[in-house]
């Protein structure tokens, strides 16, 4: 294990040497990938009523695209500790817009599957490259960093929702699909030439106090996965990112079930309907909330913001299933869920690098992002659940899941971390030959 650096040194030269560009780079890639993700839902009736293949068969390719999206992003992490940001960016650019000028023509399940496999690997390339390059840039600010670049995911497809769904309705899902995947991918090439890492002796230009119980060691991802600290984060991750993982994949058939996807809401001066609505408020509220926590988390701590957001994030559900019937509740409750979800992605790469280092930040934040994909095979079976049970079955797991993880984060997750930390300052020399324990 090595240390990390502590002399400043020059990092790249010119305009891609400046950390806040490289920061705004990675907000604006992030914001073209998302809605291969958070723009899915409005596409899933549309291909039922065309092809008559079940919901549950559809949001198999959802599945599938979360699942190469994050197991692969430890392999893509490597290559970007490895040779950098650019290269791998590049061609998480030309995948993302190939996957869907497929899912265009795409008339059988097999090739919707391969193009959700193919988008899913750019997106994930696309993804770690800039949470990972964002946390070794701003080693001082890692929950706000982690945060402002998540929340171009999260709030990236918010301008892009009305446009998608006019079109869907206007000149039909598969010019859709066409057209914005040419325009996301293009953006997406084009940028990645202007991302770089820092130099071999980067530190702050102005050093601020360290994160709480930051690690003065890199480990290796293969050291990481020794520790029981990141098994912990691990089930946590899972347990946040199934709920919201269902929110995103669902929210159309949840909205139409509940008989208010078309129910005018006004609100804030505006009259949409309400899962129109509701798709414009959670992309923000789910973008804002990433970089709102970050920073909360720099000033109180990884695991006391955690206990807040995620038993927020619990009531928010239960609410939901209660009172979601009613458009305005709706969009209100919905916004809710998304707000207390969306910090997940600012906070365990946050904890992450504070636990495990700098050196290897992309990787490790990669392995550790492999939990989406995990929580992402329980999607498929909210279908069923509902079919059997109704919603409030699914609701109420999710949010039993919620109110666990808030529950570990102070209970086990905090005294693991703070006793880890104790022990390798204690054992300098064994901790510099194997990652210490808790």
């Amino acid at each position: 294990m090595v240390t990390s650096p502590t002399h400043a040194s020059p990092g790249p030269a010119g305009l891609s040497g400046n950390r806040w560009l490289q920061l705004l780079i990675g907000v604006v890639c992030m914001s073209m990938i998302a809605n291969l993700q958070y723009g899915w839902t409005l596409f899933v009736n549309p291909i039922h009523d065309k092809f008559h293949w079940s919901k549950a068969e559809i949001q198999v390719a959802f599945t599938i695209f979360v699942l190469t999206e994050t197991w692969l992003v430890p392999i893509e992490g490597y290559l970007v500790d490895r040779f950098g940001p650019r290269p791998v960016t590049l061609i998480g650019g030309l995948l993302v817009g190939i996957s869907w000028v497929m899912n265009a023509s795409a008339d059988s399940l097999t090739m919707l599957y391969i193009s959700a496999a193919i988008g899913g690997t750019g997106a994930g390339a696309v993804y770690g490259t800039c949470v990972g390059n964002a946390l070794k840039w701003f080693p001082d600010r890692r929950g706000f960093a982690a945060g402002i670049t998540a929340m171009g995911f999260g709030a990236g497809s918010a301008l892009t929702v009305i446009p998608i769904a006019t079109m869907i309705k206007t000149q039909g899902y598969e010019a859709t699909f066409f057209n914005f995947g040419i325009v996301q991918g293009a953006v997406v090439f084009c940028l990645a030439l202007l991302l770089a890492k820092p130099g071999p002796g980067f530190s702050v230009p102005s050093p601020r106090q360290q994160a709480q119980w930051a690690s003065k060691r890199d480990y290796t991802p293969a050291q990481m996965a020794t520790t029981p600290v990141f098994w912990v984060m691990y089930a946590m991750f899972v347990m946040m990112a199934a709920g919201g993982l269902m929110a995103t994949a669902q929210l159309a058939p949840i909205a139409k079930d509940f008989k208010v996807a078309d129910v005018p809401v006004s609100l804030l001066g505006l009259t949409l309907p309400a899962l129109t609505f509701a798709l414009s408020i959670d992309r923000v509220l789910n973008g804002v909330t990433r970089p709102f926590f970050g920073w909360v988390s720099d000033k109180l701590g990884r695991e006391n913001t955690m206990f807040f957001a995620f038993a927020l994030e619990g009531v928010g559900i239960i609410a939901l299933s209660q009172f979601g019937q009613t458009p305005m509740a709706f969009v209100i409750l919905t916004g809710m869920v998304f707000f207390a979800w969306g910090e997940i992605y600012s906070l365990f790469p946050a904890t992450c690098g504070d636990t495990y280092g700098s050196k290897y930040a992309a990787a490790n934040a990669g392995l550790l992002y492999t939990a989406k994909g995990t929580a992402s095979l329980l999607v498929p079976f909210t279908s069923v659940l509902a079919a059997s049970g109704g919603w409030s079955a699914v609701f109420i797991a999710a949010s039993a899941l919620n109110l666990f993880a808030a529950f570990l984060a102070l209970a086990v997750l905090k005294p693991m971390r703070r006793k880890m930390q104790q022990q390798s300052a204690a054992s300098p020399v064994l901790g510099a030959q194997q990652p210490a324990t808790s």
